[in-house]
C-alpha cells in the first residue's frame, strides 16, 4: 500500500510568489519595476554608455567649444547641446547615477534617524515622547522646500550642501510614522509577553515591534525617492545644487531657461535642451511612485491574500 506524501510550500516561497501575483496583477505596478530596472541599469553601465575622459572627473560633462548657442542632436552629439556646447546625451546618461545618489542616500539615512527616533519615543512614551516629538514639530512646522533652501544657502551651494539639507527636513516625517506604528504595536499581547518572560527593551523594539512597524516606512520611502530627487532638481534649477557643467537633471533644466520659447520662427527650435532632461526626470519620478504603489499592495496587511 502507497502512502501519499504531501509536501507543504515553505512560507518564503508563499510570500514570493504572492509578490509576484500581485505585482502582475497590477499593469501600472509592473511598469513602474520596468522603468526602475531601465534606469538602475543605466546608471550601472554609465561608463559604458558615455565613457568618461581619463584622467577627469567622470561626472563633469564634456564640452565642444565655448558657443552660446545649443546644437541640435547630430552623430557626433545624439541628443545634441545645451548652450556652452555641453554633451546632453553624457548630461543625462551620469545624471541618472546623480539621481540615484541623492535620492537612495537622503532616503536611506532619513529614513534610519526616523527609524531611531520614533521607536524611542513611541515605546518609551512620557518625557522621551514629548522631547523627541516636540524636536519633529519645530522641524515640520517649516515648508519642506522653504527650509531646505534656507539649509543650503547657510551651507554653501552644492549637492553635498543639498544632500545634507534634505536629511534635515525629511526625517521628521519617518519619525512620526514609525511612533505611531510603535504605540499601536506595543500595546498588542505578544509584547507585554515578552516583557514578562524578561526581554531587554532592545530585543523587544528590534527583533519584536521594529519588523512589525517597517512595513508602512517602506513604502513612503519608495514614493519619496522620486520627491527627493525633483526636489534636489528644483534647486539646481534655482543655481544652489550642482555647479554648472555637473551632470544633473536640474542642472541641464537650468541651462535650457534661456531657450524654452525657441526663435522668432520656430518655438521648438531647442526643444531637446529641455525635453530630454525633463523626461528623463519625469520618467524616473514616475517609476519610483508607480513602484511605490506597488510595495503597497504586497506590504499593505490591509489588503485581504487571495
Amino acid at each position: 500500500m502507497k502512502t501519499r506524501v504531501e509536501t507543504k510550500e515553505s512560507p518564503r516561497l508563499k510570500e514570493l510568489k504572492f509578490i509576484v501575483r500581485r505585482i502582475r496583477e497590477n499593469p501600472l505596478s509592473l511598469a513602474g519595476l520596468v522603468i526602475i530596472i531601465f534606469f538602475t541599469i543605466i546608471a550601472i553601465t554609465a561608463p559604458v554608455l558615455a565613457p568618461p575622459r581619463p584622467g577627469r572627473d567622470p561626472y563633469i560633462i564634456p564640452r565642444s567649444g565655448y558657443f552660446p548657442e545649443p546644437q541640435p542632436p547630430n552623430l557626433e552629439h545624439p541628443f545634441g547641446t545645451t548652450e556652452g556646447q555641453y554633451d546632453l546625451y553624457y548630461g543625462v546618461i551620469w545624471g541618472t547615477r546623480t539621481a540615484y545618489r541623492i535620492g537612495v542616500l537622503v532616503v536611506a539615512v532619513s529614513a534610519l534617524i526616523g527609524i531611531i527616533v520614533g521607536s524611542l519615543a513611541g515605546y518609551y512614551k512620557g518625557v522621551v515622547d514629548e522631547v523627541l516629538m516636540r524636536l519633529t514639530d519645530i522641524i515640520l512646522a517649516f515648508p519642506g522646500l522653504i527650509l531646505a533652501m534656507a539649509l543650503v544657502v547657510a551651507f554653501g551651494p552644492g549637492l553635498d550642501s543639498i544632500t545634507l539639507a534634505l536629511i534635515l527636513v525629511g526625517w521628521p516625517t519617518y519619525a512620526r510614522l514609525i511612533r505611531g506604528e510603535f504605540l499601536r504595536i506595543t500595546s498588542e499581547d505578544f509584547v507585554e509577553a515578552a516583557k514578562a518572560i524578561g526581554c531587554s527593551d532592545f530585543r523587544i523594539i528590534v527583533r519584536h515591534v521594529l519588523p512589525n512597524a517597517v512595513f508602512p516606512l517602506l513604502i513612503v520611502a519608495s514614493l519619496d525617492i522620486g520627491a527627493i530627487v525633483i526636489t534636489a532638481a528644483a534647486l539646481s534649477f534655482l543655481g544652489l545644487g550642482a555647479p554648472e557643467g555637473y551632470a544633473d537633471w536640474g542642472q541641464l533644466i537650468s541651462l535650457s531657461r534661456n531657450w524654452i520659447t525657441g526663435t522668432s520662427g520656430n518655438p521648438f527650435a531647442y526643444w531637446h535642451v529641455y525635453v530630454i532632461p525633463g523626461l528623463f526626470l519625469f520618467l524616473f519620478v514616475m517609476g519610483w511612485n508607480l513602484l511605490g504603489d506597488a510595495f503597497r499592495d504586497v506590504l499593505d496587511p490591509m489588503i485581504r491574500r487571495k
